[in-house]
C-alpha cells in the first residue's frame, strides 16, 4: 500500500474515497466509499426552535481554524474512535497546508465543541465532530454550514449518516449521486479561508430561515 500522504489523501478524496483506521490503537488505514453517502444540503439545514435560542443567546464563542488539533483531540475522545495516531498526523499536516480545517466551540476558556474537515473546491468533507457541552456540536454545524454558504460551497459531505445528522437535515444519496455532485462541487473555486470574521448568532439564525 502506498504510504499516506497529503497528495494520496486529497487524490482518494477527489473521487470520494476517505481514510479510517479500526480503533485508535490500529497501525493500518484503510479507504471506504460508502454505497449510500451522508451530505448535508446546505439548503435544508434543520435549526429546531430550542436550537435557534441557544444560538442567538450566544452562550458559546464560535472561533474558525483556531484549534485544529484540540478538535481532532476532542473527536478522538471516545471509547471507539477511528482517529489512530497515522490518520492524527496526516490531517494536522493537511490543516498546515491549508486543506483541512475546523470550527470550535467555546465555553470561557473550554473548547467544548467543534468539527473538522476537508475542503475541495465546492465541496467540504466533514470528518468528525465532538461535543462537551449538550447541544455544542450542534451549535458548530450550523455555524459551519453558514459558513459554507457564504464561502460559496454547494456540497457539504457527512460521509455516514446518523440518527442526530438526520435530524438536523442530513440525507443518504447513492454513491453515483454522489459522485456526480462531488464532480461539479470540485471545479467551483471556493476558500473557506475567504472569510474570517464570525457573525453573530441572530445573524445565523436569519439566514438558515430565509434560505429553508
Amino acid at each position: 500500500m502506498e504510504p499516506l500522504s497529503t497528495d494520496l489523501l486529497l487524490r482518494a478524496y477527489r473521487m470520494g474515497l476517505f481514510p479510517m483506521a479500526d480503533d485508535a490503537g490500529a497501525e493500518e488505514v484503510y479507504w471506504v466509499e460508502p454505497r449510500l453517502r451522508g451530505i448535508f444540503p446546505l439548503e435544508n439545514f434543520h435549526i429546531s426552535r430550542s436550537l435557534a435560542r441557544l444560538i442567538r443567546r450566544e452562550a458559546f464563542t464560535i472561533t474558525i481554524n483556531a484549534d485544529f488539533g484540540g478538535v481532532m483531540d476532542g473527536c478522538a475522545d471516545r471509547e471507539t474512535t477511528w482517529i489512530n495516531s497515522e490518520i492524527h498526523r496526516i490531517y494536522r499536516q493537511l490543516h498546515t497546508e491549508g486543506h483541512a480545517h475546523s470550527l470550535e466551540v467555546w465555553e470561557g476558556a473550554a473548547l467544548v465543541g467543534g468539527v473538522y474537515g476537508v475542503a475541495l473546491g465546492g465541496c467540504f468533507c466533514g470528518e468528525s465532530m465532538f461535543s462537551r457541552r449538550r447541544d455544542a456540536s450542534k451549535v458548530a454545524l450550523a455555524y459551519l454550514v453558514d459558513h459554507l454558504r457564504r464561502c460559496g460551497f454547494t456540497l457539504f459531505d457527512t460521509q455516514f449518516i446518523t440518527p442526530h445528522l438526520a435530524s438536523l437535515g442530513a440525507i443518504e444519496v447513492p454513491r453515483d449521486d454522489y459522485r456526480k455532485r462531488l464532480a461539479a462541487a470540485r471545479k467551483l473555486d471556493c476558500d473557506f479561508r475567504s472569510i474570517t470574521e464570525v457573525p453573530s448568532g441572530h445573524s445565523v439564525v436569519q439566514r438558515s430561515t430565509q434560505i429553508s
